[in-house]
C-alpha cells in the first residue's frame, strides 16, 4: 500500500483532457462572438468568423459614382473612380470575374468592357478601377449596378463598435436599456436573496409544524416550468395593478428565483456545526442574532454563488422582461430586448447584434469575476474555527 500511495492514477490523463474541451466548448461561442463583432456585414454573411483570418471569395452588389459627377471629354460623357472606394468597401480586394446583370454575374474578365446599351460602356479593372462612358448625358440620380465578385483579404473594423456606443439614436437606446437593465437585475438578486436566507434559516433551524411539507413544497416549485407559471402571474400582476413596471418584473423574477435558492441555502445551513448555533443559545442569543452574526458568515460562500447566478440569469433574461415590461414608447426596454430591435424588420444588421452581445456581456463578466474573489473569501473564512 504504501507504494501506491504516492502514484498518480493512470486516468489523469483523461480528465485533465476532458476538462479542456469542456473549457473549449465554452470558450469556442465567446471567441466567435468577439471576432464576429468586428467583421463587416458583408464578411459575416459569405463565411465563418473561424475564416476569419483568410482571404474570402465574395459576391458583391456595387454602383458607380452618380451622373452628377460626370464630366465631359470631348463628345464623350464620363464616370469613373474606383468601385470599391465609392461603396465603401475594401480597397485591397481584387476582381476576379464581374457582370451587369443578377443573372449574369461572372460575364467579364476584369479590363473587359460591357456594353450596356443606353447606359453607356463600362470598363471595369480587377483593383476596382472603372470607366463609363457614354455619348449622350447620363442621367437619374444612382450609379449603375455592377455584380463583383471579389477576393477579398482579412478584415476588421471598429464602425461596428462605434456604431452601437457612439452614433445618435442608437447610442441613446442602449443606454437607456443598460441602465433599465441595472434597474431590473439589482432589485431581482437582492431580494431574492434576503428573503431566501430568512426562509432557509426557519427551514434548517428552527423546529415548527409544517417544515417537512414546506420543504416538500419547495422541492416540488423547483420542477414548475417557466413558461407555465408566465400567464396565471401575469393575469395576477394585471389584476392588482403592477403588470407594466419595474415592479412587476421584480416580483417575477423574485418568484421565479426563490426555490433555488431557499433549497440551495437551506442544504447549506444544514451542514454548518450544530454546537455552534447550540452555544450561541445556551449563551442568551436570539435565533436573529445568530442568523445575522453566525449563520449569514458563514454561509456567504452559497450567497454568493446564488448571486452570482441569480444576477447572470437576470441580466441576460428576454422571456420575463417581453412578458412583464409591457411599454410601447421603450422606456423600460433591457438589453436583450434592446439587442433583438438591432436586428432590424428583416432579421438583418447581424454585425451590430454581434457587438451589441459582446458589450452586454461585459457587465456580467465583471460581477462574476468580483464575486470570485468575495466567494473565495468566504469560503476561507468558514473554514476557519
Amino acid at each position: 500500500m504504501s507504494s501506491i500511495a504516492g502514484k498518480k492514477s493512470g486516468l489523469t490523463w483523461a480528465v485533465h483532457l476532458s476538462v479542456v474541451a469542456l473549457v473549449l466548448l465554452w470558450l469556442f461561442p465567446t471567441v466567435g462572438l468577439f471576432v464576429s463583432s468586428f467583421r463587416t456585414a458583408d464578411q459575416i454573411s459569405t463565411s465563418g468568423w473561424w475564416k476569419s483570418l483568410f482571404t474570402q471569395e465574395q459576391n458583391l452588389v456595387l454602383r458607380t459614382a452618380a451622373p452628377d459627377t460626370q464630366r465631359q471629354e470631348g463628345a464623350l460623357y464620363v464616370i469613373d473612380g474606383n468601385i470599391f472606394a465609392d461603396n465603401d468597401a475594401s480597397t485591397d480586394a481584387t476582381i476576379s470575374v464581374w457582370g451587369t446583370s443578377s443573372r449574369a454575374i461572372s460575364d467579364y474578365q476584369p479590363g473587359d468592357t460591357a456594353d450596356m446599351g443606353d447606359d453607356g460602356r463600362l470598363t471595369l479593372q480587377a483593383n476596382g478601377d472603372y470607366r463609363l462612358e457614354n455619348e449622350a448625358e447620363f442621367s437619374g440620380s444612382r450609379g449603375e449596378r455592377v455584380f463583383v465578385t471579389a477576393q477579398t483579404p482579412p478584415q476588421f473594423t471598429l464602425a461596428n463598435y462605434e456604431q452601437v456606443l457612439f452614433s445618435g439614436s442608437t447610442t441613446d437606446s442602449m443606454a437607456k436599456a443598460f441602465f433599465n437593465t441595472l434597474t431590473v437585475t439589482i432589485p431581482a438578486t437582492i431580494i431574492p436573496i434576503v428573503v431566501a436566507a430568512f426562509a432557509a434559516y426557519a427551514l434548517a433551524w428552527m423546529r415548527f409544524p409544517g417544515r417537512a411539507l414546506l420543504i416538500a413544497i419547495v422541492v416540488g416549485l423547483l420542477v414548475v416550468p417557466l413558461q407555465l407559471a408566465l400567464i396565471p402571474l401575469l393575469r395576477l400582476h394585471l389584476g392588482i395593478g403592477i403588470g407594466k413596471g419595474y415592479l412587476g418584473v421584480w416580483l417575477a423574477h423574485t418568484g421565479f428565483g426563490l426555490p433555488l435558492a431557499v433549497y440551495l441555502l437551506r442544504n447549506y445551513m444544514v451542514g454548518l456545526p450544530r454546537d455552534i448555533i447550540e452555544n450561541a443559545k445556551v449563551d442568551g442569543a436570539t435565533d436573529f442574532q445568530i442568523f445575522t452574526k453566525i449563520i449569514l458568515p458563514l454561509s456567504f460562500p452559497a450567497l454568493a454563488s446564488f448571486a452570482i447566478f441569480q444576477f447572470l440569469w437576470t441580466w441576460n433574461d428576454l422571456l420575463v422582461a417581453k412578458v412583464f415590461l409591457i411599454d410601447a414608447t421603450g422606456e423600460t426596454t433591457v438589453m436583450t430586448n434592446q439587442i433583438v430591435e438591432l436586428l432590424g424588420t428583416r432579421g438583418g444588421n447581424w454585425e451590430i447584434l454581434a457587438t451589441a452581445a459582446f458589450v452586454s456581456i461585459a457587465v456580467p463578466l465583471i460581477v462574476f469575476f468580483a464575486m470570485q474573489r468575495y466567494l473565495v473569501r468566504g469560503l476561507l473564512a468558514g473554514s476557519v474555527k
